[in-house]
């Protein structure tokens, strides 16, 4: 790369309004893990504010939606509206390390998480919990959050629980594990820099960015 060139820059700001939610996302890839998260659901924000901070992408969060029927909507929108900000960020992902992953502790939990950003969006989840909630969010929205991150960021998602006791460990592991992989899959990769990471020279399909 010529070392006179303008530095690059991975920033995305989404706007998602429907009759549901309304969302605003903004995310700097280059980051240094600085958030500020509204979603309405005390224990989402606490979740995004680790995906931030353990990433080392600046993350931005403002959600308001029907909370008065309950969390789902605001949950997989906002998985939706942070993915698609990524994908849009990371632009036709030239340069990118591709994979990441991470097997991460939490006191008695293990959990691992391997990704592939290669814009075929899949999950595969192993992840249960013994209680239904934690604080006022219902567990089985977390796989929603999953789904809909992995689908709106172009991510292959591996996510798993290996063993654990404590469900806010568990989740909390989880996130954190994302967190690490996201953060060594979308790294420059120095020694191909203006390269996709691809034989086929383009990483799936067109961008997912799901409105």
């Amino acid at each position: 790369m010529d070392g006179n060139a303008a530095p690059l820059t991975r920033r995305a700001t989404v706007e998602r309004v429907t009759k549901e939610t309304r969302i605003s996302v903004s995310v700097d890839l280059d980051g240094s893990g600085r958030y500020r998260i509204a979603t309405g659901i005390g224990f989402l924000d606490h979740m995004l504010e680790q995906l931030s901070r353990h990433s080392l992408i600046d993350l931005t969060v403002a959600a308001t939606g029907d909370l008065h029927i309950d969390g789902h909507h605001t949950t997989e929108d906002s998985g939706i509206a942070i993915g698609t900000a990524v994908a849009r960020a990371l632009g036709d992902r030239k340069g990118i390390q591709r994979y990441g992953h991470a097997t991460l502790p939490m006191d008695e939990t293990l959990s691992r998480v391997a990704l592939d950003l290669s814009n075929r969006p899949y999950l595969i989840w192993k992840v249960a919990f013994s209680r239904d909630k934690l604080g006022e969010m219902d567990t089985e929205l977390f796989r929603e959050w999953f789904q809909a991150f992995a689908q709106a960021a172009g991510c292959t998602l591996h996510v798993e629980s290996l063993y654990g006791e404590n469900n806010h460990h568990i989740i909390e592991s989880c996130f954190k594990a994302l967190a690490r992989a996201l953060r060594q899959a979308i790294e420059i990769d120095p020694r191909q820099v203006d390269a996709v990471p691809s034989t086929k020279g383009v990483l799936g399909g067109s961008l997912p960015g799901v409105p």
